[in-house]
């Protein structure tokens, strides 16, 4: 069976040495605070070692990135990974954040065909990074399997000021994650309106609603909650209970169905006021994570997916039996016992410790003096404070 190696990586404030007209000298990576080429260089090469190291090596064939400035990182991260003649990436958008960090897609050539992309801007009182999203379709595979995938990459607003204090924006991106996700998976309310009121018991129109429904939809990142928070469960709609993505049938049918408005409606009601749920893939990890932060481990790297992405109904599937966490011993720190933080809330505490191993520099204070490295460790080594997560996509 042929599959397609997926990964998704927070490479941990991949930036430029050149300074925009807003990232001024100021602030942290730039050459004035010791974030020169050489740095920038080193932390390229040890990333690489990392992507290519994913998949047993073989390295992935769609890699979701976040936390990177600009294309010309992405084309450099290609060029050191030796792979310009497999790696293409797709349409990078320069979203308005005030850091000047991004979200990005790479994907082999070998395996994908590049179809159209879009860049959902978030708008707050201050510039944020948007949720990419790129159509992809299968090609050159034994199984002649053409199938489209819709791939959301995200980054999300982080928690620094406070996990409460933040989450009003992280429930107001999942709304726009959701409804990103809801415009492939749903028809448009100008088609709705010429499909009959009775759905449920017309079959063409059931049939042309299940096609968009089962559409493959891959959303991945790194969501600055995790998979039990509000955000992820009551905003994106995205489950650990697979009996919840339901075809649209057996959905006009159940009993426990909300109808809207009361004792008024017909199905086209229903139908709009119904979501999609997503599947979380991440549940089973529990309680390991990807980044250590404030006395515990949190899982905030994810990979969710559609109903048509979880049952195989539109010509790939999601392999669950191959998410993982890339713990590589090169990119591991052991956490010391009393790191932990046993009464904090929400924390994920592991049996297995291990914490990702930031790259490390000399920074510069604004006068020019150097710091001290907090961790004891060479200047530049390790990788990101995040781990990348991998999985396998199978090619029916």
């Amino acid at each position: 069976m042929d599959n397609i190696k997926v990964a998704f990586w927070n490479l941990g404030n991949l930036f430029d040495t050149s300074s925009s007209s807003l990232i001024g000298s100021d602030l942290e990576f730039t050459p004035e605070r010791g974030w020169d080429d050489a740095a920038k260089d080193k932390k390229i090469e040890n990333l690489v070692k990392v992507i290519n190291s994913l998949h047993n090596n073989q390295g992935p064939d769609l890699l979701g990135l976040c936390e990177i400035e600009n294309e010309e990182l992405a084309k450099k991260l290609i060029e050191k990974m030796g792979k310009e003649d497999i790696y293409e990436i797709a349409q990078y958008v320069d979203s308005p954040d005030i850091r000047g960090i991004d979200t990005c897609l790479i994907y082999s050539k070998r395996i994908f065909k590049f179809i159209d992309a879009k860049s959902h801007n978030i708008y707050f009182r201050y510039p944020t990074r948007d949720i990419f999203q790129a159509n992809l379709s299968v090609i050159n595979n034994t199984n002649n399997n053409n199938s489209e995938l819709n791939v959301l990459v995200n980054h999300w607003p982080s928690r620094i000021g406070g996990r409460f204090e933040t989450e009003p924006l992280r429930i107001a991106v999942a709304e726009n994650c959701a409804r990103a996700v809801e415009s492939i998976l749903k028809v448009s309310l100008d088609y709705l309106k010429e499909m009959p009121n009775n759905l449920k018991e017309n079959e063409e129109s059931l049939d042309k609603l299940n096609q968009k429904w089962n559409k493959n939809v891959l959303v991945m990142g790194d969501f600055n909650d995790n998979p039990f928070d509000r955000s992820i469960l009551n905003y994106l709609r995205a489950t650990p209970d697979k009996d919840r993505l339901i075809e649209w049938k057996e959905i006009f049918e159940h009993p426990n169905l909300k109808k809207w408005p009361a004792n008024q409606q017909t199905d086209k009601h229903n139908y709009l006021y119904q979501p999609a749920f997503l599947y979380n893939c991440m549940w089973k990890l529990i309680p390991d994570g990807t980044l250590f932060f404030d006395g515990g481990l949190d899982l905030f790297d994810q990979f969710i997916i559609s109903r048509g992405l979880l049952n195989g109904e539109q010509g790939l599937k999601m392999d669950l039996n191959e998410i993982k966490i890339d713990k590589s011993t090169r990119m591991a720190n052991h956490i010391p016992a009393g790191s932990f933080e046993p009464t904090g809330q929400n924390k994920i505490h592991p049996m297995l410790k291990q914490s990702p191993m930031s790259f490390e520099y000399i920074k510069k204070k604004v006068n020019g003096e150097s710091e001290n490295l907090p961790s004891g460790r060479d200047p530049l080594t390790g990788f990101s404070d995040h781990f990348p997560i991998q999985s396998v996509i199978n090619i029916l």
